[in-house]
């Protein structure tokens, strides 16, 4: 498709249009400060690439200007503005509203053409309206007007091949994941279809929760919740795990200088509304109002599959209705002495049993996300080679 863009740019007609003969200038009134930015009101508008020249949202009173207009900076950076904003009056923003109707994507393709202006002003010759004025853009033409069917038309097509691109590579990682985690062959194996039709008939055993785990001591950490940024920062890279259910409960970042490190283990709110369950299987830490727990029974190192269905099962003894912030459950003093029920075989967990169960129930929902994947490749790639 970039291919038959470029060819429709070089056969296009092309007119050259004085700026003042497209456009009215206007400026703010009102010098707006970093201060007045308050993430209420409109868009405030500055100098800069930043951003696209954004500098926040303000609701001081200061003149609003329309959206499907363009703003020129004092460098000579030009963007399109498809929504309502204010300009700060301090760092010579103004802007552009067009004499004719534009849509957006006529807007768009217009101020790409003006990119011109950014390589003759600067701080040493600032860009302003009286020296822009009567400078000449090019734009396509036909029959000695403005082409504007060709612009709405280009910018379309451009903006579904970026659309497309941006699939191409979504999905890309998603077949990479799938293919890293063994997850892209969804057939069932004859084992596996054997486990889900014995499912209704799995004998069953009744386990005291301290009885198959053991709870793991953390060193304290010096921080509280609102105190941690909520993605990574420079050294702030561990996730934390708090009292949420929320991304299972990990959704702070701490160093991991001092911190207890844990992988592969099961986290349990001990202070919470919810008091879900999960298996974790990447680094993380502990916070605050959660406690984690491994599996030591038999002396045996759970597979992620077998870790998974324990979790399901802690969760029908802990994840209740009843149990909430007037109603807690307890730490791991009170789970400990909770019994959850797993198949069994002479006697014991049947650990293979989970484990081909896991790995069916995973085929079958991947199932579809494989097919989905599948077909977005064929799609995307037919539309980016169109």
């Amino acid at each position: 498709m970039e291919a038959s863009l470029n060819e429709e740019l070089k056969a296009v007609e092309w007119g050259e249009y004085r700026l003042g003969d497209l456009f009215d200038s206007f400026n703010g009134d009102f010098d707006i400060q970093k201060e007045h930015i308050n993430n209420c009101g409109e868009y405030v508008v500055t100098s800069g690439l930043t951003d696209d020249g954004i500098l926040g949202k303000s609701d001081v009173n200061a003149k609003i200007f329309d959206n499907g207009t363009i703003t020129v900076d004092m460098f000579g950076n030009v963007f399109y503005r498809q929504f309502k904003y204010k300009i700060v009056t301090h760092a010579r923003v103004f802007s552009l509203k067009p004499k004719m109707k534009i849509t957006d994507n006529q807007g768009l393709f217009i101020s790409n053409a003006l990119f011109f202006l950014k390589f003759s002003y600067g701080y040493e010759n600032m860009c302003s309206w009286e020296k822009i004025k009567t400078k000449q853009v090019q734009l396509p033409c036909r029959n000695g007007n403005i082409d504007f069917d060709f612009m709405e038309k280009f910018i379309a097509e451009l903006e579904a091949q970026r659309i497309a691109e941006l699939e191409a590579q979504r999905i890309a990682e998603l077949e990479a994941y799938l293919s890293v985690t063994g997850l892209k062959d969804t057939c069932l194996s004859p084992e596996e279809e054997q486990a889900l039709r014995e499912y209704d008939n799995v004998n069953w055993g009744k386990f005291r929760m301290g009885e198959l785990f053991e709870r793991i001591s953390t060193k304290k950490l010096p921080f509280k919740a609102d105190d941690l940024p909520k993605q990574i920062t420079d050294k702030y890279t561990l996730p934390c795990l708090t009292s949420s259910f929320r991304n299972q409960g990990l959704n702070y970042f701490a160093p991991r200088e001092n911190a207890t490190i844990l992988k592969n283990v099961v986290s349990i709110p001990s202070n919470s509304d919810v008091y879900r369950a999960y298996y974790q299987s990447n680094e993380f830490t502990v916070l605050s109002d959660a406690y984690t727990i491994h599996w030591t029974y038999d002396n045996k190192q759970l597979l992620p599959s077998q870790y998974l269905y324990a979790v399901a099962c802690i969760n029908k003894v802990t994840d209740l209705p009843v149990y909430s912030y007037k109603n807690k459950l307890g730490g791991w003093n009170v789970v400990q002495n909770k019994n959850i029920q797993l198949p069994i075989k002479n006697d014991k967990p049947d650990y293979n049993y989970m484990k081909v169960l896991i790995s069916a129930i995973q085929k079958l929902v991947i199932k579809d996300v494989v097919l989905y994947a599948d077909r977005k490749i064929n799609a995307t790639k037919a539309v980016i080679n169109k």
